[in-house]
């Protein structure tokens, strides 16, 4: 029975990816704005950035794939290659959820700068974290975020559909 569960799980987050794979961007000026999480939306309890409170916390972490963009938890942040706004909403922000902000001061680990982090503003009014420009998301697939098996540094997320990337120290992919 339990095989069956995650087959059915699988199915529903490869067809989740699937719909990641698409345009789906709109654009909205980045800003030079602080970061930090916000709250969520109603029925999203479950996502890394709807149940994070207050200013977020942001570091780099060394992992297998190098120095990577990291949040306080040690949740991995990913990047999708299409640049300048949101690329990933609807149905697709359920398997990459994005990193939000209210616009208060991040707390930042050694080797991260302020100036480095901003917001785009989401088609739904809320506010994505940028990294050097990009919108930063979590992966839903990652066992730690999901809330099952598995460790902070996760990177289940990495190179799929040949579009979503661990965020390296520099703000670019890791590919």
């Amino acid at each position: 029975m339990r095989t069956m569960t995650i087959a059915g799980s699988m199915l529903g987050l490869s067809l989740l990816l699937a719909a990641c794979s698409g345009g789906g961007a709109t654009t909205a000026p980045a800003s030079a704005a602080p970061v930090a999480t916000a709250a969520p939306a109603a029925g999203d309890a479950a996502s890394p950035a709807a149940s994070a409170a207050g200013p977020a916390s942001l570091a780099l972490a060394d992992n297998a794939l190098g120095r990577i963009l990291v949040d306080g938890k040690g949740l991995t942040l990913y990047m999708f290659l299409v640049r300048g706004g949101p690329a990933c909403t609807d149905a697709c922000a359920t398997a990459w959820p994005p990193l939000l902000t209210d616009g208060s001061a991040p707390t930042l680990g050694a080797g991260l700068d302020a100036k480095d982090f901003g917001f785009i503003t989401r088609d739904d009014g809320s506010k994505q974290v940028t990294f050097y420009g990009a919108p930063v998301y979590y992966f839903a697939g990652d066992p730690y975020v999901a809330g099952g098996d598995g460790a902070a540094g996760d990177t289940k997320g990495h190179g799929l559909n040949g579009q979503w990337f661990v965020v390296g120290a520099d703000g670019k992919e890791i590919e």
